[in-house]
């Protein structure tokens, strides 16, 4: 299940993203989105973990929890349908 996560301070990164959720189950990855001219973050990410149970234990327990002074957001990532 693909996870995504709004309102990230910038100075979260990759790694602590994966710490974070890695204490509700295995991540398969975890990447803040950033900038593609200078590289900073654009304070939000996406996690992939692979059993929904744990991912969905994870955004019950981290939405609108506060993370380095920010209150985040955290959802499921819905893909539009294929056209």
């Amino acid at each position: 299940m693909k996870i995504q996560i709004y309102n990230l301070g910038r100075d979260v990164n990759d790694a602590a993203l994966r710490k974070l959720f890695s204490t509700f189950g295995i991540v398969n990855s975890a990447e803040v989105v950033r900038d593609k001219l200078n590289g900073r973050s654009k304070g939000n990410g996406v996690i992939e973990m692979p059993i929904e149970r744990e991912a969905k234990q994870a955004i019950e327990s981290l939405d609108q929890t506060i993370i380095v002074g920010k209150r985040i957001s955290v959802s499921e990532l819905r893909l539009p349908p294929e056209w």
